[in-house]
């Protein structure tokens, strides 16, 4: 049974705080020695991926803060030059700092996007010039996302079904040049459109939902892929850039 993305914001939310349970509940595991260790994404610890979810974190909170007072404010004060030295910075403390600041945040979040009321998600963020709503699908994204990358036990495989829906959605546009990307998700009642121009090649990619969005996402699949390009068995296409 397919479960699409969220229709309203309020759901999106109810989602985002099951990922702050989530997180919360995996903290505990993090001691000095594992925040030093490897994180999913390349050159960074543990407390590096915390680092950016706490930064990323108090970022939309305040996007939601400031279109509450009807004002445009950019995500990081400095810019990415700033958002990457708070990063870094970050990543130097010990574990204990660690967990309390990411505490610190989700309750920040939660609380900057509990205050946001049914006729307040169209008001528009400075977080390339949208609005409220798509700055709230970003943190969902980016906690999810980030949840998995820090290796406490949280995986792409556990990400929930609205989630990989949505990022099968949103990561559409990485679907490379030149061909017509169709994903089939095993055990997925629904087939989901195809991308890319209905002349060119087609290129079929087929596994769990949950694979399918990690691999687009650029994270490393549980299960095997299975490509096929003109009902042949092909390697696994080349993604462009994130949207």
């Amino acid at each position: 049974m397919t479960t699409p993305t969220p229709t309203t914001a309020e759901a999106v939310r109810d989602e985002v705080e099951a990922g702050h349970a989530r997180l919360r509940a995996l903290l505990p595991a993090l001691t000095d020695t594992a925040a030093r260790e490897p994180a999913a994404l390349p050159g960074w610890s543990r407390a590096h991926v915390l680092s950016h979810i706490e930064g990323i974190g108090r970022a939309m909170a305040r996007q939601a803060r400031y279109a509450l007072r009807g004002e445009l404010i950019v995500a990081y004060d400095g810019g990415f030059p700033a958002r990457t030295a708070a990063i870094e910075e970050g990543s130097r403390r010990d574990a204990a700092a660690l967990r309390q600041a990411v505490t610190d945040t989700l309750a920040e979040a939660s609380a900057a996007w509990a205050a946001v009321g049914p006729a307040d998600w169209s008001r528009p963020v400075g977080y390339r010039d949208g609005d409220l709503r798509g700055a709230l699908l970003c943190w969902w994204r980016e906690l999810t996302i980030h949840t998995a990358d820090a290796l406490l036990g949280d995986s792409p495989a556990d990400w929930p079904p609205a989630l990989c829906h949505h990022l099968l959605d949103h990561l559409a546009p990485r679907a490379p040049k030149g061909i017509r990307l169709t994903l089939e998700a095993t055990a997925d009642a629904a087939p989901r459109p195809p991308c890319g121009p209905a002349d060119a090649p087609t290129v079929t990619v087929r596994g769990t939902l949950t694979d399918l969005a990690a691999w687009l996402a650029g994270r490393a699949p549980r299960g095997p892929l299975h490509c096929t390009r003109a009902g042949t068995g092909s390697p696994l296409p080349a993604l462009r850039d994130w949207p």
